[in-house]
């Protein structure tokens, strides 16, 4: 059977990636001058708090290629095996991955880009993982794959944009000036990139906002899973998948805390949609 693994970006509930036997090769953060190892020295949780607290944006480093030289050369003996990594555009996992295949001489190690992020980049391991349990062979994964990335929608709903003032993407008086005026932003990935797609007026406003986008992006989702993550912030999350199973009754829909390579850029409270 094809091995499947991935990296601790992908924000996948430990339920399912025990249930699918899913290797994740572990990212770095660097946090007011320590390292914590992500899931292994620090939570999300814990992390969130270290977050608010910091006074600059906390930075996360992909894993080294010899991390996930070690992962493919364990399972070299079980077959072939897929890495999907996060985005190439907004990590270097992918590289690494493609380095640590190199150092492995496993030939048989594909690299998946899913040029998605958190659940977005989660549900493609977990259709592929899905795929190789039933028996399909890599090439039908990998077109199954490649369809499913280019469908993907991603929303990202900032509840404040503290973070993207510390990540230095707009001026602390553009940051103070939306906080007063109470604006959300919505961001939305665009070939495996994030770009403002709108802002909104109010808390309330914004999640009703983003429960019509879904729509608007994908006329049938009764045969898609729903993905969502967020920053503390589960009330929310709650409340946005109960309004979506309501008026578009998706296959699924999994909720789950946004690890800290993606959190560190939706900041306090923040929510990604992906479907």
């Amino acid at each position: 059977m094809i091995q499947i693994v991935t990296d601790s970006s992908a924000d996948i509930p430990e339920h399912l990636l025990e249930k699918y036997n899913i290797r994740t090769v572990p990212l770095t953060i660097h946090i007011n001058d320590k390292e914590y190892v992500e899931n292994i020295d620090i939570t999300p949780q814990e992390f969130y708090k270290k977050m608010a607290a910091s006074p600059t944006l906390p930075r996360t480093s992909q894993p080294a290629p010899a991390l996930y030289s070690k992962v493919f050369s364990e399972l070299a003996k079980q077959g072939e095996i897929l890495c999907l990594t996060i985005s190439s555009k907004l990590s270097g996992s992918y590289s690494s991955a493609n380095l640590g295949k190199e150092l492995s001489g496993n030939p048989e190690v594909v690299v998946f880009d899913t040029e998605g992020g958190s659940l977005g980049h989660g549900l493609q391991v977990t259709q592929a993982a899905q795929m190789a349990q039933a028996g399909f062979a890599m090439d039908q994964i990998l077109t199954k794959l490649t369809n499913y990335r280019k469908e993907m929608q991603i929303l990202i709903l900032l509840d404040t944009l503290e973070n993207i003032v510390k990540g230095g993407r707009i001026s602390r008086f553009q940051g103070s000036l939306a906080k007063i005026l109470h604006i959300k932003a919505i961001l939305h990935n665009v070939e495996g990139d994030v770009e403002f797609l709108e802002k909104i007026q109010g808390r309330n406003k914004s999640l009703r906002r983003v429960i019509d986008l879904v729509g608007e992006l994908c006329t049938d989702i009764s045969n898609r899973v729903i993905g969502i993550t967020h920053v503390d912030n589960l009330p929310d999350a709650e409340f946005l998948a109960q309004e979506l199973e309501k008026r578009y009754h998706p296959k699924e829909i999994i909720i789950h805390y946004m690890g800290a390579t993606i959190a560190t850029y939706a900041g306090e409270s923040g929510l990604i949609i992906a479907f």
